[in-house]
């Protein structure tokens, strides 16, 4: 029997904290039950950016209903992966009622429903999230005052637990090194919240037709708190995967080797899933496709070799090896999240050039480009495709494979465009095809 929240059925669910700690019980009723209902094709989503686990069951529900009636004589079983991310309440999610996605707030003010999920997301760190909202709350500020909000961010978001964090944050490493963290946590605060405010006027106003004012850099602060927050997120999916999906999926494979895994990861779940893989034993074929929808991290990210620099490549060199199948990219150019705000939040060095009025990933260029906007990139032998092509077939049963899904995602408004637009029987198709379920 299906539940009533997901419609599909067997469901499970797996949830992580922090650190990547799996709730035992959950895991083991996966375990246990994966191979006692004959589940051939298991299908684990991990979600992107989310506040709790009602809205992470509802997108499952959501994405997983039209499989059923796609593939009727295949053994599929479902899981849901729930892990702590959060994101901005003023951010619109396309098919999801206004109480799941609010509308965007009139003003620099963070909603009562954002301010919450931040407590839940740093806890131990709420006399720090009240003092940031009262800061984008009040009146008219001085510019200074930047410069404080900027060091308060920095409480908010620094790591303080054990491990090698660096390595879960970053998307590349030098000879071994992984990238330092983003320029934007280095550079003064007035500075970088100048430069989100006119990257945010560009998103309002594409033609620059309504103002020649300057924008206010207040707005530019607290895109700065959206982007340190999915700092932190980007740093936990690292983690969350590779220290915990992974070995479950380890132990799935001995209680269940039969089972054919499909990992789906959005946004950060898409880093999630793809850091599983090297959580998984050495030798263990279990997984037989990912596919990455909007992926939120770095299109380089698989790559050996950047260009242009043979000491450095990407931290997940190699990895889409692991999978006894197709790694599957879906980007859009009206990913407004990746296509504009993600290069600028992930620049890892200064840069002196305005980007007011601009396209800032054009003037950027490609070194900080996002997978979920443009593919992934510099892995030879990566095929290329649009959604028709890749729907009509045959799909490559092997490698990196791009799919511009631009056809179906493209709603949603700034800031993050069409970056959640992921209910698409379509996009339902592709998971299917890339790991050839019937």
């Amino acid at each position: 029997m299906a539940d009533p929240d997901i419609g599909v059925a067997p469901y499970w669910e797996l949830t992580f904290d922090a650190d990547g700690d799996v709730d035992g019980a959950e895991r083991d009723r996966l375990l246990a039950g994966a191979g006692r209902r004959a589940v051939r094709d298991l299908i684990v989503f991990a979600h992107g950016w989310n506040n709790d686990r009602s809205g992470a069951t509802r997108l499952y529900g959501r994405f997983f209903a039209p499989i059923p009636r796609l593939a009727p004589a295949a053994g599929i079983g479902y899981v849901g992966v729930v892990w702590p991310s959060m994101r901005f309440c003023d951010e619109p999610i396309p098919d999801f009622p206004r109480s799941t996605a609010a509308g965007p707030v009139p003003s620099t003010a963070l909603d009562k429903d954002t301010r919450k999920a931040l407590r839940d997301t740093f806890p131990g760190r709420a006399e720090v999230v009240d003092a940031l909202a009262r800061m984008l709350d009040g009146p008219a500020r001085e510019p200074a005052a930047l410069e404080e909000f900027g060091r308060l961010l920095g409480r908010l978001t620094e790591d303080v637990s054990p491990g090698p964090a660096a390595r879960f944050a970053a998307d590349t490493v030098t000879e071994g090194v992984p990238q330092r963290e983003p320029a934007m946590f280095a550079r003064p605060a007035a500075e970088v919240c100048a430069e989100f405010a006119g990257a945010l006027a560009g998103l309002q106003d594409p033609g620059g037709q309504r103002s020649f004012t300057l924008p206010n850099p207040w707005n530019g602060a607290k895109e700065l708190l959206r982007q340190a927050t999915y700092y932190t997120m980007k740093r936990r999916a690292g983690v969350v995967g590779e220290r915990g999906l992974g070995p479950v999926l380890g132990r799935l494979a001995q209680s269940a080797p039969g089972v054919r895994v499909h990992l789906v990861g959005h946004s950060f779940g898409g880093r999630l899933v793809s850091f599983a893989l090297g959580g998984l034993p050495e030798g263990a074929r279990t997984v037989k496709s990912v596919t990455l929808l909007q992926g939120a991290f770095s299109h380089y990210a698989f790559t050996s070799r950047l260009p242009g620099d043979p000491r450095a490549g990407g931290v997940l060199r190699g990895r889409e090896r692991r999978v006894d199948g197709p790694l599957v990219c879906c980007h859009s150019r009206f990913d407004t999240a990746l296509g504009t705000l993600y290069p600028l939040a992930s620049r890892m060095a200064d840069d002196d050039r305005s980007v007011l009025g601009v396209d800032v990933g054009a003037l950027l260029g490609p070194a900080w480009g996002a997978m979920g906007h443009d593919g992934v990139r510099a892995v030879p032998g990566t095929r290329a495709c649009s959604l028709t092509a890749a729907l009509a077939g045959p799909f490559p049963v092997s490698g990196c494979v791009n799919v511009d899904v631009s056809e179906v995602v493209r709603r949603g408004g700034p800031p993050a465009g069409a970056h959640s637009d992921i209910l698409h029987p379509e996009l339902a198709r592709v998971v299917l095809a890339a790991g050839r379920v019937h």
